[in-house]
This record gives structure tokens, C-alpha cells and sequence, in this order.
């Protein structure tokens, strides 16, 4: 297989975008990686999204969006993984160009979530989760994870206070990102004044939906180091997907995610690296009880002491290991097929030096990881700057 590199991003930013359509949005993020990469043409398109059926009516975004932009004539479909679809959508390009069967791909994430009522965006989340078991007896996306966060609160005894630090680096990092969401600052007094959502659940441990887009161009390492663009040559470096039950009711433990534990393990092997190497890390904190239970699945922290990393200031920029270092799914926002995209295009800026004010200093190894569902589905990349 050969090595991977990424020789261009583009996003845009999340928020409502009345005034766009869903390819408009893909196009967006299309464009401008095209345009970081200097290409014209790819071989293939692969578009992660999870509920364009549902509330846009609209599938096929393969040809959608090849259309739209150009590309017509190339191979192209549409990746669903639920809230992972974006980082299964570069699971894809990867075999496909790491194959040989094609030479260059964009892996493309998009959503448009916020032209639908509340209750109908609550119920297509919810399909995320299995129908049979979770969704008819009336259980939101939030209120399993309630359930979960109440679990882990009782059996390792935590506060719900103790989680507060995650919320609070995420969106002080993103008041320096351009395409984040809410660019806000708040402080352990917000966290408790924080309406109830589903408790133990505030507003302040879950992240926002929106409209947004995101994309990656890949080539052959080999191809990227005989023409180069003038960017740090970013590779990726381990690709690992996992799944687990779809219900959480059926896990041994439900304050565990075995899918992160074994996707992020296998990309460690074929990186060659341990947690003790990964500069920082763009986890899929939905909401902050998930980046708890990232922590402890990818070896960063014992099971059962993840809030311990946020108390203890190892979280921030400068801590053993930066989370959400450009706002996260909390404060960027959660477009939720195309998160998986942002997550890389930001490991791609951290390590080529591009991220201003939440600049991780020497980074050169990063790790994104992408959850679908309660941890149903779960895909790791880990990237390095090879400069």
C-alpha cells in the first residue's frame, strides 16, 4: 500500500447558511481544497453525510456534488457512518489511492441541519442509535448519553462540575478560528448557570449543529514529494476503523468505547507510535462525557481518571496533550457528517504550523478521531508532518 499525503484543505465555516444549499456548501469546501492543493482534476470524490435524506431530501451527493463543481465523469458516491461519516468518507479515499486504484481523491464531509424544525433534526439524529431498542422507546441522541455520563459519574465517582474544563478549553480555543461557530469565552460560572438539557447533561457539555463542509485532497506521498506545492509535506501516517454494538444497553460496560480503543491501537501500529508521541489530539467531543471516555480508550489517561486531565490543565495547548485545539465539536460546532473533515483539516493546519493563536508548538504528530453513533462506529487517523 502506499504512503498517503494531504496536499490540500478546505472548509467552510459552520454556522446557518440560509442563504446556501447543500451542494452550494460542498462546493464551498471542494473548492477550496482544490485550490490549497493547486489541481484542477481528482480521480475520485468521496462525500461523508449522514442525514441528507432525511432533511434535505436529497441523496446521490456523489453526482451532486461532481456536478456541481466540475468533476463530472469521476468516480464518486456518498459515505455513511452517522456522526462519522466524515472520517469513514477519508477511510475510503485512502484505500482507494493508497491501492493504486486511483491516483488522487478529495474526501469531502457535508451537512445541512438547520433549515428543519428542532424535533425533526432531534429524530434524524436519533437514527444514529438502534431503532429497535433505543429509538422507539423515545431516546434522544442526548438522553444516551446522559445515561452514559450518569453511569460513569456514579461509578468513579465524579462531579458534574469536574467535566467543565473540557467545555471551557474548547471554546477558547475556538475564539481565534474564523470558522468555528460559537468564538466565545466561558468560565466555570457559565458551565453551572447552564440551562438542563438531559440531565446530567447542560448546554455547556453538548455541541452545537449547523451547516458546514470540509475536504481533503490526498495523493501518493511519492507523487506529492515529485512536484510538491510549497506546503509541509502532512502524511497519514495510520487509518483504523472499528465498531462496536449499536446499542449501548448491549456493551459490557457502557462507560467504555472498544471501537476507540481498538481502531486507535491499530493506527498506532501502523504509525509506529505510542500516546506518549502524539503531539495533540482532535477528539469528537459531542459532548463532554465523550471526550472523557476518548481519553481513557486511546491510552491517554487510566480508565476512570479522564476528568483528572481537564482539572489538571493537561488539556490546553500547552498540557501533555491539547484536545480541541481549534474548538472542537463544542464550540466549532458538530455538522455532523462533515465533522470527521474538520477534525483533519485541523490536524493538517496544526502541523503545518497554520493554526495563529492555537498553534500547538512543534507539533508533528497529530490524531483525529471521529465517532459515529454512541461509539458504535469508530475511525482514527493519525497524521505527520514529514518536514
Amino acid at each position: 500500500m502506499r504512503e498517503i499525503a494531504i496536499i490540500g484543505i478546505g472548509q467552510t465555516p459552520v454556522e446557518e447558511q440560509w442563504d446556501k444549499s447543500l451542494r452550494e456548501i460542498a462546493g464551498g469546501a471542494v473548492f477550496s481544497a482544490l485550490q490549497d492543493a493547486g489541481m484542477e482534476q481528482v480521480d475520485g470524490l468521496f462525500v461523508g453525510n449522514m442525514l441528507s435524506g432525511i432533511l434535505s431530501q436529497q441523496e446521490n451527493l456523489g453526482a451532486l456534488t461532481t456536478d456541481w463543481v466540475g468533476l463530472r465523469n469521476i468516480e464518486a458516491f456518498k459515505v455513511e457512518a452517522a456522526c462519522g461519516s466524515g472520517g469513514s468518507a477519508l477511510r475510503m479515499a485512502i484505500m482507494a489511492v493508497a491501492s493504486g486504484e486511483l491516483e488522487s481523491a478529495v474526501a469531502l464531509g457535508v451537512e445541512k441541519m438547520s433549515e428543519t424544525k428542532g424535533v425533526d433534526t432531534t429524530a434524524a439524529l436519533a437514527t444514529a442509535a438502534d431503532a429497535d431498542y433505543e429509538g422507539a422507546m423515545g431516546l434522544s441522541f442526548v438522553a444516551i448519553n446522559a445515561l452514559v455520563m450518569q453511569r460513569y459519574m456514579h461509578q468513579y465517582h465524579w462531579r458534574h462540575t469536574d467535566f467543565a474544563p473540557f467545555s471551557i478549553n474548547a471554546h477558547r480555543n475556538a475564539m481565534s478560528n474564523p470558522y468555528a461557530r460559537l468564538r466565545e469565552s466561558i468560565d466555570i460560572k457559565d458551565y453551572h448557570k447552564a440551562r438542563m438539557i438531559c440531565s446530567p447533561i447542560n448546554l455547556l457539555d453538548a455541541s452545537p449543529t449547523g451547516d458546514g463542509a470540509a475536504a481533503v485532497v490526498i495523493v501518493s506521498a511519492d507523487r506529492f514529494k515529485r512536484s510538491g506545492n510549497g506546503k509541509p509535506l502532512v502524511t497519514i501516517v495510520g487509518s483504523a476503523s472499528a465498531t462496536d454494538t449499536l446499542a449501548v444497553h448491549d456493551r459490557k460496560d457502557p462507560t467504555w468505547l472498544d471501537a476507540a480503543y481498538r481502531s486507535t491501537h491499530q493506527a498506532y501500529a501502523q504509525a509506529g507510535v505510542s500516546p506518549e508521541e502524539i503531539d495533540f489530539f482532535e477528539l469528537h467531543d459531542a459532548f463532554s462525557i465523550m471526550s472523557v471516555l476518548s481519553l481513557e480508550a486511546t491510552g491517554f489517561v487510566e480508565r476512570g481518571q479522564g476528568p483528572r486531565l481537564g482539572l489538571d490543565g493537561e488539556i490546553g495547548l500547552s498540557g501533555r496533550i491539547p484536545i480541541t485545539t481549534r474548538g472542537g465539536l463544542k464550540a466549532r460546532g458538530h455538522p455532523v457528517g462533515a465533522t470527521g473533515l474538520y477534525q483533519v483539516v485541523e490536524v493538517v493546519q496544526q502541523l503545518r504550523g497554520e493554526a495563529g493563536e492555537t498553534q500547538v508548538a512543534n507539533a508533528r504528530v497529530g490524531m483525529a478521531q471521529n465517532i459515529g453513533g454512541s461509539g458504535a462506529t469508530i475511525i482514527t487517523h493519525i497524521l505527520r508532518n514529514q518536514n
